[in-house]
């Protein structure tokens, strides 16, 4: 058994908020841009199912990106590909901006989504180099608290400026705000992986990495504890729209509210999360958020069975939602934890792992058409329930305290 690199300095609270932002980068590209898909679709000429494709080619970028930008800061450190990532999703947000048709746009935004991908996987890696144990998963937990309240307050920033210029003032505040990311990366963050700790260049290398990486048991099951979690949480979110408005009859303004009461609800208990986890281990906290998830998603199938009623639908995909507080942070600290030597690509293999799983949920939960809850139900307990199984896998012998041993 290997032991652990010391990890570099803490983090300040400066460098936590950049990184908090640098981590919300795919929440913001996103969720600011919804209110202007229309604006969008009329202004060049495209069908809304067109228009929709600029967000799937954001989203494949996003996984293709963290896939091969972990690894590569195992390579060549944190700070040189943050750079390159950041300076490269500033002239892509400008790009999208000055789009002079849906090609050109679907384009930048798959380059916008590869290019921010760096600030997402590699924020985690920093972190992973700079702190152990508890102060992992409460960092963890913060970066994914801004995450989870970007829904809510994202869409009401985009539709503010929509107030004030046409939909490409929405890809003018993203790169307003991508320059910020810039300016903090070039002048707040330091390198955290020195020479020594550097892994060798070429493909066989990263492969051999990547391989490493998941031999190592706690890393595995505490990524899929993750990942799972995360697709019960991304079933709702595509299905929500359908189920909510077409089934339980909620108005546009009633269903943003309880979408908003949602995300409230994630951030409340990620900050009841980071008081938890100086008192409890971190599996227990996290066992507790997985508990919580399962009981709810058993709730909605019970609901669902019986007919849908409106509010102990609502009452089920609050206390699901809520759970995820509990759940991404500790879980992502648990992964990431127990591979400090090689940071980078298990934050790749993490983030690539959430986002390929969302989009394999996201047409399961519309099987049954509209107007069926049925699949989105069934999808939601699917994963609830692996999740809850991986958990109950992930090793228990190290308590908290991770390490880098590959186990196998």
């Amino acid at each position: 058994m290997t032991e652990p690199p010391r990890p570099a300095a803490p983090p300040g609270p400066v460098l936590v908020a950049l990184l908090a932002l640098l981590t919300a980068v795919a929440a913001l590209s996103t969720d600011l841009y919804l209110p202007a898909l229309p604006a969008v679709a009329a202004d060049l000429g495209a069908t809304a199912s067109g228009v929709q494709l600029t967000l799937t080619a954001f989203m494949v970028g996003l996984a293709a990106g963290q896939f091969v930008i972990g690894p590569l800061s195992d390579v060549l450190g944190r700070r040189r590909p943050l750079l390159a990532g950041v300076g490269l999703c500033l002239a892509a947000s400008v790009a999208c901006a000055l789009a002079p048709d849906l090609g050109t746009l679907a384009l930048a935004r798959f380059v916008q989504g590869f290019s921010g991908a760096a600030g997402v996987v590699i924020a985690r890696a920093i972190v992973a180099d700079t702190t152990r144990g508890r102060a992992t998963a409460k960092l963890m937990g913060l970066m994914m608290i801004i995450v989870g309240v970007m829904p809510v307050l994202a869409p009401l920033g985009g539709a503010a400026v929509l107030q004030f210029a046409p939909w490409r003032g929405v890809f003018w505040a993203v790169a307003a705000l991508v320059l910020v990311m810039v300016v903090g990366s070039l002048t707040v963050v330091p390198e955290t992986l020195p020479p020594e700790r550097r892994h060798p260049v070429g493909l066989r290398p990263l492969l051999a990495n990547a391989a490493a990486v998941l031999r190592t048991r706690r890393y595995r099951y505490a990524l899929l504890t993750f990942a799972l979690s995360f697709g019960a949480m991304f079933s709702y979110i595509s299905a929500s729209p359908f189920v909510l408005q077409e089934v339980a009859g909620l108005t546009t303004v009633q269903y943003a509210v309880a979408f908003g009461v949602n995300g409230l609800g994630m951030m409340t208990a990620g900050l009841v999360s980071i008081r938890l986890v100086d008192r409890l281990p971190v599996l227990r906290v996290l066992s507790v958020g997985v508990g919580l998830l399962l009981l709810a998603a058993v709730g909605l199938l019970v609901t669902v069975l019986l007919g849908t009623p409106t509010v102990p639908l609502l009452a089920c995909l609050f206390v699901l939602v809520s759970a995820m507080g509990l759940v991404l942070g500790n879980a992502s600290a648990t992964a990431m934890g127990a591979v400090p030597d090689r940071a980078g690509t298990g934050s790749a293999l993490l983030g690539t792992t959430q986002f390929l799983l969302a989009a394999l949920v996201a047409p399961l939960v519309g099987l049954g058409g509209k107007a069926d809850p049925l699949p989105m139900a069934v999808t939601v307990l699917a994963c609830a329930a692996l999740a809850a199984t991986a958990l109950l896998a992930l090793p228990r012998d190290a308590g908290d305290r991770t390490r880098a041993a590959v186990d196998g």
